[in-house]
């Protein structure tokens, strides 16, 4: 019997749940979508974990969904592609078993490390010079240095180090290796040049071959291996089915949402908040580091910029007033913009973007007349809004100036939220057609990755022109409220830097 439809899956293990989407290589539909909710660790002193193990239960489990409700032959789908958090650091032994719990990209804990590992290179500059970007906690090397000076005996047995999306790519085939986009945030690797940097590991562990614990980079549009036998008989899928190199969710994103040449930025509204742009050469900021100099997944660079509380903040507003989201969104819309003073510095878990790990949630401006529910609704929306913006007022700086910001991530989702970011951007925002953006990134990489394979080298734009719809609104700026806005941006700056000294204060 001839096969008429053929299908990949995109994976996107992100910060509180995976996502499994089921495209149709021919239409790029999605067929099918599955979710796994799973446990955060988190800590006073800033960490932030998971168990990788956690990670692998959802995959089997959304893969087995999305297959078993599709009711499609193991041989229908030709290839899978993971997006997986960024920054996080999975900790290896030399058999492949897992040290401990990860470390994940919003983990504040490594601030001292990170301070450190800059120092030890010489300053900011320097460490610019090396890699292309400065070394914030976030980032996969503090991790390692925290590693070896929190738990030795760990680090001791420390043979492999891969990042989320890695550690789920080697439980499918069995290989370890990395690309360029992800292995950008790890503050090991040098975005010029697209390989690991000598100087930061050395800065890291001069004695310790860290060399070795870190595996081979390919390319975007290489192919790491077939399933393992073992795992495509547990998932339902064949033996041949091919897995891509996959990327971080930021680089998987940018495919989702056609952003893979130039002209084109995202500003994902999820867990963080980024704002990133396609560009032909690193789009690198020697002064102050802040702009992440990433490569993306698809052989360019993706500049990228990172809140890191964002739907972080509606989530603690909506929790303390004990109301629903779509009650947040309907008290919000009640009070006019600027929230009649109100104002929100959403620093809730320390922030990467301005560089202020001890930053701390700041209320600015209540009086008897705003300490209502509705003006905390409205002044969280507006208060991340404004935070993204100090990306997008540092991408216009680097000569990236967005003609339209494609919006996405669970923020998205609120008309109110959107109309705000284009105000507060005083740029044209649009929807996508599909919400699972980093998934089905990731699903269209692997589709790439079994063309090039098979056909050979080809732009990725083929697809994602193809594929990837933009949803039907539309926001375009309403000059009064932009002017508005400005006002209360360059507010928050001032305020954000007069606290500096009050948040560094233990």
């Amino acid at each position: 019997m001839k096969i008429k439809k053929f299908y990949t899956i995109g994976i996107d293990s992100g910060t509180q749940s995976t996502k499994a989407v089921l495209m149709d290589v021919a239409t790029g539909r999605e067929c099918a979508i599955a979710v796994e909710k799973y446990r955060l660790y988190e800590k006073p002193d800033g960490s932030r974990e998971q168990n990788p193990e956690d990670w692998i239960l959802a995959v089997k489990k959304t893969i087995n969904a999305v297959i078993k409700s599709s009711k499609i032959t193991p041989v229908q789908v030709l290839a899978i592609g993971v997006s997986g958090q960024q920054h996080g650091f999975v900790p290896l032994d030399k058999k492949g078993v897992v040290i401990r719990r990860a470390k994940l990209w919003n983990d504040t804990s490594t601030q001292k490390q990170a301070e450190c590992l800059m120092k030890n290179l010489g300053g900011l500059k320097r460490t610019i010079d090396a890699i292309g970007n400065s070394i914030p906690p976030g980032f996969t090397a503090s991790k390692i240095r925290w590693l070896k000076e929190n738990e030795p005996a760990n680090y001791k047995k420390l043979s492999l180090i891969l990042l989320p999306h890695n550690y789920i790519n080697y439980w499918l085939t069995g290989r370890a290796v990395m690309e360029a986009g992800d292995a950008s945030g790890t503050a090991l690797f040098d975005i010029k040049k697209r390989a690991w940097s000598k100087k930061v590991i050395r800065a890291l562990d001069d004695k310790k071959n860290i060399s070795a614990c870190l595996p081979e980079i390919q390319n975007s549009n290489e192919i790491i291996g077939t399933l393992n036998p073992k795992i495509a008989k547990t998932l339902g899928l064949s033996e041949k089915c091919i897995v891509s190199s996959g990327g971080g969710d930021n680089m998987m994103a940018a495919i989702g949402t056609g952003n893979v040449k130039p002209g084109v930025v995202t500003a994902s509204l999820g867990t963080s908040g980024t704002i990133f742009a396609y560009s032909n050469e690193p789009v690198i900021d020697e002064k102050a580091g802040e702009i992440a100099a990433f490569c993306d997944s698809t052989g360019a660079w993706l500049p990228l910029l990172c809140v890191m509380n964002c739907t972080v903040s509606t989530e603690l507003v909506r929790k303390a007033f004990g109301i629903s989201i779509d009650k947040l969104g309907r008290l919000a819309k009640k009070i006019a913009p600027g929230a009649e003073g109100l104002q929100l510095l959403p620093y809730f878990s320390g922030e990467r973007t301005p560089n202020i790990p001890d930053g701390k949630g700041v209320m600015y401006g209540l009086t008897a007349l705003n300490f209502t529910p509705a003006h905390f609704c409205r002044a969280a929306m507006e208060g991340v809004a404004m935070s993204i913006n100090y990306g997008v007022e540092l991408l216009k700086s680097k000569n990236i100036n967005p003609q339209q910001i494609r919006l996405t991530g669970g923020g998205a989702k609120s008309a109110l939220w959107r109309q705000i970011c284009a105000d507060v951007f005083n740029t044209e925002c649009r929807t996508l057609k599909s919400e699972e953006t980093a998934a089905v990134g990731a699903a269209i990489q692997a589709l790439w990755a079994y063309e090039t394979q098979k056909n050979g080298e080809h732009n990725i734009s083929i697809w994602t022109d193809k594929f990837v719809k933009l949803g039907r609104a539309v926001h375009l700026p309403d000059k009064k409220n932009a002017m508005l806005y400005r006002e209360i941006y360059d507010r928050q700056q001032k305020l954000s830097t007069q606290l500096l000294p009050v948040f560094s204060r233990k």
